[in-house]
């Protein structure tokens, strides 16, 4: 009796999950069962020239390397025909709803995870942008703060668990972590690899997190510098630290509440940045314009970092989010909606797992502002063409 009560307990409890449903297992990409109308709202100019770029880093790749699209699988020469095939539709000029028709007729369509429990696979979708600041080639007042270039002392170990990693040989000639940014700050470990000094520390800062970036020198030449590598220490977001003291709240944290803060207590800046150990070394650029980590130069509005490792890099892709309005003394005056084709073109130290994605805004007044604002909920997703042979893969919704 008592087993036949048990088999009945167990027979509900199946009929239950059955009925309810099984909670969808994360999983940093899903394949649609059925395409999406993906209408792109930004210019056909941007679009044309991210696609291009894009074509350009894939002709570069090995042809027979394989990319991870949830359980299917696409060599590069396939990603590349699937950016050709758009080209060829882009130089057409339909308009916005052809477009879109033609996206829905030829792609398969898969969405990132997005972030662990939350629904929808929502990302958080943040935007990063190419400042201008002032600088010195030497240090004279009030430019005091250095960018370094790439110093000898930062070599590739011996890789651990399978994963290459860089750093330093201490004076026993033994592999050790590279030295921190409050190591190199306070201790003037790097004298002699100056790149260019900045008068603002935050400035520098900021330089790092961006990655690249423009300097404008007394005498009015403006050059370019961009990200030649790092300490490959670990990346602390001073903005959660910002939020964990009871600084700022979390929907007040940007780039001019922060500045204002540092104008305000000067005292607390050092700590703050040293919170981060991770540290950038630079290299002039060329006037192109900022570059990812593709080596493509990036295109604003159309540019994304992804963690490449996790989403499929060399891939179109569509995000959904919202940007934000100003007027002209830069208050947010609203939010409108944010859909266009994008490229993952970058990648960054902070962008990590298949929740999150960057968009690069360019240079200018509105880039600075839309980047230090957006932490927005997004969705972002990958389109491959159809007719490729792939490993059979069940399509969801």
């Amino acid at each position: 009796m008592r087993l036949f009560a048990l088999l009945l307990l167990l027979l509900a409890g199946a009929t239950a999950l059955l009925f309810f449903g099984l909670p969808e297992p994360h999983r940093p990409l899903h394949r649609l069962a059925q395409a999406k109308t993906l209408v792109d709202d930004g210019d056909r100019a941007s679009l044309l020239a991210a696609a291009e770029r894009q074509a350009a880093y894939l002709s570069r790749q090995d042809p027979r390397a394989a990319v991870s699209f949830a359980a299917d699988r696409y060599d590069n020469a396939w990603l590349l025909h699937s950016v050709h095939a758009l080209l060829d539709e882009l130089r057409r000029t339909p308009d916005q709803q052809r477009l879109a028709d033609f996206l829905q007729e030829n792609y398969i369509v898969y969405q990132a995870g997005g972030r662990e429990g939350k629904k929808d696979r929502q990302m958080l979708v943040t935007g990063y942008y190419e400042p201008l600041f002032p600088g010195s080639l030497t240090r004279q007042p009030p430019y005091l703060h250095p960018l370094y270039r790439l110093p000898g002392s930062l070599v590739q170990l011996p890789a651990e668990d399978g994963k290459s990693r860089v750093g330093r040989y201490d004076k026993q000639g033994k592999p050790a972590p590279f030295w921190s940014r409050a190591e190199i700050e306070e201790q003037g470990l790097l004298e002699g690899e100056e790149l260019v000094y900045l008068r603002d520390p935050f400035d520098a800062f900021l330089l790092h997190v961006q990655g690249s970036g423009r300097i404008r020198l007394p005498d009015g030449e403006v050059r370019a510098v961009h990200y030649a590598g790092s300490n490959g220490l670990t990346y602390n977001s001073i903005g959660k630290l910002f939020v964990d003291e009871g600084i700022l709240p979390l929907e007040q944290v940007n780039i001019p509440a922060m500045r204002a803060y540092f104008a305000a207590h000067p005292e607390e800046i050092r700590r703050i940045l040293r919170h981060n150990p991770r540290y950038i070394f630079f290299a002039w650029g060329d006037d192109q314009g900022s570059r990812g980590s593709t080596g493509e130069v990036l295109t604003p509005g159309r540019s994304v970092a992804i963690d490449q490792e996790v989403l499929p890099g060399g891939a179109i892709a569509f995000l959904a989010s919202r940007r934000p309005l100003f007027a002209e003394d830069g208050r947010v005056t609203g939010w409108t909606g944010l859909r266009r084709l994008v490229f993952p073109q970058d990648s960054g130290s902070a962008i990590k797992g298949a929740g999150r994605v960057d968009l690069f805004w360019g240079s200018g007044d509105y880039a600075e502002r839309a980047a230090g604002q957006m932490k927005e909920a997004g969705q972002l997703f990958f389109l491959v063409k159809k007719g490729a042979p792939t490993s059979a893969s069940p399509a969801e919704n």
